[in-house]
């Protein structure tokens, strides 16, 4: 749950455009971060003026791992709400705000807790594994947590004989099976800009126009798509094979595409499909990160019996990459 400080006022979020108020608020949000001791973590699909003032930019992952390290007394995760949960999780000691409160995942909300123990009592030997994009919830109800940079490590770590559910993104756990050879019981969950907004018909159009150009997809993807691409990968993974390749179809969210193409203005970058857009992951500004700093509102507030069995899901996803 999220909680506010009842004296900060709602205020609408609006692009960053007038470079003037853009260098003002860049200015207020760096003196407030020396001020409180504050971290700024920002997920790859954040808009980019929210990732040029980030002190981490990167994927579910490395916002994890930079979450369980910081030594920072705030923690403003730029990102959506189970980012800041999972934040929470690996870093108690600090005060975790999410940039925007209404920033949340419709993947992660296609299944539940109940869903998860209504399960295990049907097949309570099941070894659950959720994709971190979940609430912490259902990571307490699991017994690893996984990112898509480390899925096939996460799984690989489980013995062969064991039955395993995959939650919540069919995608992913699917591509994981095929790569393992390995069975999975996957949740019909997914990702709607991977799985509804990027398409074969989007494949076909940029091979026709791109001709001699890589793709490269994200393993949310449906199947049929990864399956024609040349490089799968997580975000940072696409951004690793970005920094030394050239012709690249980027497939995945905007914000990545947006990312590499700021970052190497001189290749040759083309989205997979424009329409692939999180409207969660771009309704923060830079004014919402200034906002929550100042007034520290939008604070993660985790119930302590869930944080003690969701946080064991994590640690037991860190022991094993």
């Amino acid at each position: 749950m999220t909680t506010g400080n009842p004296q900060a006022k709602d205020h609408d979020s609006k692009p960053d455009t007038n470079p003037e108020k853009t260098n003002e608020i860049k200015s207020r949000i760096n003196h407030l971060k020396q001020e409180k001791n504050a971290v700024i973590l920002v997920h790859n699909y954040q808009p980019l003026p929210i990732q040029r003032i980030g002190d981490i930019i990167g994927d579910s992952l490395q916002l994890a791992q930079e979450a369980a390290e910081t030594k920072a007394e705030i923690i403003v995760m730029c990102g959506v709400r189970f980012m800041a949960e999972t934040a929470k999780l690996l870093s108690p000691q600090a005060k975790v705000l999410v940039s925007h409160k209404e920033a949340g995942c419709p993947m992660a909300d296609m299944i539940t807790g109940q869903d998860l123990r209504n399960y295990k009592k049907q097949y309570p030997d099941t070894v659950i594994v959720c994709y971190v994009n979940s609430s912490v919830e259902v990571k307490a109800e699991s017994d690893l947590c996984c990112t898509s940079s480390n899925a096939e490590k996460v799984i690989k770590s489980i013995p062969r004989d064991k039955d395993i559910l995959f939650v919540p993104d069919q995608n992913l756990g699917s591509y994981v099976a095929k790569k393992l050879k390995r069975k999975l019981n996957v949740w019909k969950g997914y990702c709607n800009v991977h799985h509804q907004f990027m398409t074969m018909e989007d494949v076909k159009r940029v091979r026709k126009d791109y001709p001699g150009y890589q793709l490269l997809v994200h393993p949310e993807c449906p199947s049929e798509i990864v399956d024609e691409a040349d490089f799968v990968g997580s975000t940072k993974a696409l951004a690793d094979y970005t920094a030394n390749n050239d012709f690249l179809i980027i497939g995945t969210e905007c914000g990545m595409w947006e990312q590499l193409q700021d970052r190497y203005p001189n290749k040759h970058l083309v989205p997979l499909s424009k329409d692939a857009i999180c409207k969660n992951m771009k309704k923060g500004s830079l004014q919402d990160v200034l906002h929550v700093l100042q007034y520290e509102n939008n604070e993660i507030v985790v119930d302590q019996d869930i944080a003690v069995r969701a946080v064991r899901s994590l640690d037991n996803m860190l022991a094993v990459i």
